[in-house]
């Protein structure tokens, strides 16, 4: 579990919404966050801590209402916990640095890749456009995307 007091500054910025997902492990509405029908190339990263967490190359419609991947961009930034909240047996998603509530994964995701659905809510993520990533820190990543910016 992350310091508390590490990321004040940014949790004091966040909206009230993105302050409920990610630090109250809320669950935005199906079908209502910005990110559900992103298309964009680039990467998403934690709202708080700017931990890069996903990428759109992993990114699938998956129909359920919130934004879907295949897996973590980078494994070491996710932690899976087991969460028997609302008499549901579920597993949480939440990032390694900030502690962030993310979503949840399911193993029904596409069996031609990982078989596993990471449905993250658009509030606890920041998206970083393919063209962007160098200047915003992220140039490790820039080698994902095509010179199109294709994902």
């Amino acid at each position: 579990m992350s310091d508390p007091t590490k990321y004040a500054d940014e949790i004091a910025r966040l909206t009230p919404e993105q302050f409920r997902v990610t630090q109250q492990s809320g669950t935005e509405r199906p079908h209502t966050g910005a990110y559900n029908d992103h298309k964009d190339a680039g990467i998403y990263v934690d709202v708080v801590s700017g931990e890069a967490l996903f990428s759109s190359k992993d990114k699938f419609d998956s129909g359920c209402g919130w934004p879907s991947f295949t897996q973590p961009l980078v494994d070491d930034h996710v932690a899976e916990v087991r969460d028997d909240s609302h008499g549901m047996m579920r597993v949480e998603v939440r990032s390694k640095d900030a502690d962030s509530h993310l979503g949840h994964v399911f193993p029904d995701g596409p069996r031609e890749a990982t078989g596993l659905r990471y449905c993250i809510n658009s509030a606890s993520l920041r998206f970083v456009p393919h063209d962007r990533l160098e200047a915003e820190g992220y140039g490790s990543f820039v080698s994902l995307f095509n010179d199109d910016g294709e994902s």
